[in-house]
């Protein structure tokens, strides 16, 4: 038989109702030692709180609905991961379901999830076109997971994209290349504007100059990056890196310069953005930025707890910063000196030579510019 809150209290020498509020994390109404005391017995009961009492008391069901625009993205797994995990934690269930991108059908889901009074919404969205159209009102809360909307960018969680595109640009700056060039996405898309401006905060930082020749416009697939990649290497000056404005193209490049007979990283480095599968599967392994995937899961779960026990009210968008995985594409190594770890410039080739397995270490193009 389950523990119930009768058996606590009788176990805990209190009444039903204090036993409650204990097990209340808004309730502050009881002594802490007493609050103390309850928690812990509860534990060693395995005391599972009932959803359906809870919900019967406090006109909830302790259940979030989530909208996905595209359930088969390799992004909104850890999404909703993160979700799940966070408000498993206070005993809330999740109902998905999946939009393909139609405005009509999301309205569809909007509508059944309130018939059906879910205590809020979570959209998880790695669509990030700017302009889309707000959803129907509701007097429960809506978060937003990487997703704008037109004229308002209320209770969104989402990406420090110009902290990432920075971070990577920054890296190859460190590594002592000087002709960066970077593939973006598509315009309109918040990503694009963001990942460029991160880009150029990296060169203005160390005192690079904007070459807008060394900027090419993609539409985030392989062969994108393929085709600028061909471009830029066919300039008077050609880059010595590449900075990708996610993993497709970064991959599409990789593969333009080795059909140009160009080894990366040896001759070009190259850097993306998204953390795939793929760029761990591509050879050379891709230097990538991560995109903060579950944290940001877990981000909105927070938001949505706050404001279900009407401690927050709706806020402005907040930015989760992803974190720099480099691997063979950048030619890069750690080496540790005192107390500091840091990256030098690098090619496989050199670490051959300094592990004393090849002799004659001829210089790259790289390393003569």
């Amino acid at each position: 038989m389950p523990v119930t809150l009768a058996d606590l209290a009788k176990a805990a020498g209190v009444s039903i109702s204090t036993v409650s509020r204990a097990l209340s994390d808004s309730d502050h109404r009881v002594n802490e030692r007493t609050r103390q005391s309850i928690l812990r017995l509860a534990q060693d009961l395995s005391y599972r709180p009932n959803p359906l009492a809870r919900g019967l008391r406090g006109d909830r069901t302790f259940t979030v609905g989530v909208i996905l625009d595209n359930i088969t993205s390799p992004f909104a797994p850890p999404i909703v991961r993160g979700i799940q995990d966070e408000l498993k934690q206070a005993s809330y269930s999740l109902t998905l379901t999946n939009s393909d991108w139609d405005s009509a059908v999301e309205v569809g889901s909007v509508n059944t999830f309130i018939a059906h009074s879910v205590d809020g919404i979570i959209f998880v969205d790695t669509w990030l076109h700017a302009g889309n159209e707000a959803p129907p009102p509701s007097e429960k809360p809506y978060i937003f997971v990487n997703r704008l909307f037109k004229g308002t960018d209320y209770n969104c969680i989402g990406v420090d994209d110009r902290y990432g595109a920075r971070l990577a640009t920054e890296h190859l700056v460190r590594l002592n290349h000087r002709r960066i060039a970077f593939i973006n996405g598509p315009d309109g898309w918040e990503a694009s504007t963001s990942r460029k401006a991160g880009y150029q905060d990296a060169l203005t930082a160390y005192g690079l100059p904007f070459d807008g020749a060394l900027v090419r416009r993609g539409a985030w697939e392989v062969r994108d990056g393929y085709r600028a990649a061909q471009a830029l290497m066919a300039l008077v000056d050609p880059p010595t890196a590449i900075f990708a404005g996610n993993d497709f193209m970064a991959i599409g490049a990789i593969y333009a310069l080795q059909d140009a007979g160009q080894r990366v990283p040896d001759d070009v480095a190259v850097v993306g953005y998204d953390d795939r599968e793929a760029a761990s599967l591509v050879r050379p392994a891709l230097t990538t930025v991560g995109l903060p995937c579950y944290e940001m899961g877990r981000a909105a779960a927070r938001r949505f707890l706050s404001q279900s026990e009407g401690q927050d009210q709706p806020t402005m968008a907040e930015q989760v910063r992803g974190r720099l995985i480099v691997r063979e594409s950048c030619g890069a190594m750690k080496i540790r000196s005192g107390e500091k770890e840091f990256w030098r410039r690098t090619t496989p080739r050199q670490l051959l030579y300094e592990a004393g397995r090849i002799k004659g270490m001829p210089r790259s193009r790289s390393s003569r510019r």
